[in-house]
């Protein structure tokens, strides 16, 4: 799996040669101008669906609506027999990153072989010219996509249908994937809300949030003293810069999509909840922010299963940018696949 950097001096000459006023900046991979222009360096190559990074894994690209462009590539190993669906939503702060990235590209079709599952990774519209809600409306749309896949019993999509038991449905993501798929959880799981009798054959079994990015306006000992490297994926100005360019306008950080937390966790306990697993880097800025977020569901009676991986960072699976980071991969597949399983 090749290795990704996050280091902005790659894009120099690109600074270089843009012209106009910088209102919003993450260096190397999004820059917002005063006149409306965006500008996302191809700091990671896209890779098309033929490329086989597994050899027992097929992937394909489908097109939920055409209309938004919202489309999603399928992961679906050789293996025999029917297998859990995991509905996967990648990072990126909500503003830049592709379910085409050869990182996520080369991650997922490693944890279907490996975890024995099909996976459908969602290309969902970006921030800041789709602020949230637009990622979680894309998110139900996916799922109300498959549902009538299914009940339709489409023979175009019959190859990755056939394979799954949609009773054992998981939601996944990573960093604002990992937001994208708790946010999810919440509106199928409320019990005032439609949308939580309508995925029907499909059957919410678990969600798995990886480093999940949650937010606020108070800072956690993390947040303010974990020293990061130059080449992090995450910062803590990046961290930032991404909310504000993603929330809704005016909102501030302690907005419930940034921040569960914020009208305190007894909501949780009213809320329909899965079996959750939440994976934790050590050396990430949102560790303690994470830890939090278990404490509460756990104290509202939720089952959580909690994972943290030493000596790691922010988006480390998908980074990959040491000897350490490709061993814990290993080990996070390894819990992922005995969640999604037991």
């Amino acid at each position: 799996m090749a290795a990704i950097s996050f280091d902005p001096r790659v894009n120099l000459q690109m600074s270089k040669n843009s012209h106009g006023v910088i209102s919003e900046e993450i260096e190397g991979l999004i820059r917002v101008y005063k006149d409306g222009r965006i500008e996302r360096p191809p700091i990671v190559p896209n890779v098309p669906c033929n490329v086989a990074p597994v050899d027992d894994v097929t992937a394909k690209d489908v097109v939920i609506d055409k209309f938004t462009n919202l489309w999603a590539r399928i992961y679906v190993t050789k293996r025999s027999g029917i297998l859990p669906l995991l509905v996967y939503f990648h990072g990126g702060g909500f503003c830049v990153a592709s379910a085409a990235w050869i990182c996520y590209h080369e991650f997922l079709a490693n944890l279907a072989s490996k975890a024995g599952c099909i996976i459908v990774s969602v290309n969902y519209r970006l921030a800041p010219e789709n602020r949230l809600p637009t990622a979680y409306e894309d998110g139900i749309k996916t799922l109300m996509w498959v549902k009538q896949q299914t009940l339709n019993c489409s023979p175009e999509h019959n190859w990755w249908l056939s394979r799954c038991n949609f009773s054992s449905f998981f939601l996944a993501g990573d960093s604002a994937g990992a937001n994208i798929a708790y946010n999810m959880a919440t509106r199928l799981g409320s019990s005032n809300n439609p949308d939580c009798m309508t995925i029907k054959p499909l059957c919410l079994k678990g969600i798995i949030l990886i480093q999940p990015f949650f937010g606020g306006e108070a800072r956690t000992l993390s947040e303010k003293n974990m020293t990061q490297p130059a080449n992090s994926a995450l910062t803590l100005s990046a961290s930032d810069t991404y909310w504000l360019l993603s929330l809704p306008l005016g909102s501030t950080r302690d907005h419930p999509y940034c921040n569960p937390l914020a009208n305190g966790a007894s909501k949780l306990r009213d809320q329909r909840f899965p079996a959750t697993m939440v994976c934790i880097s050590e050396m990430d800025i949102l560790k303690d922010r994470n830890l939090e977020f278990c404490a509460a569901l756990v104290n509202a009676g939720k089952r959580v299963e909690k994972m943290i991986y030493k000596g790691v960072g922010h988006a480390f699976q998908v980074l990959l940018n040491s000897h350490l980071s490709q061993i814990r991969v290993q080990e996070m597949v390894s819990h992922l696949k005995a969640f999604i399983h037991q």
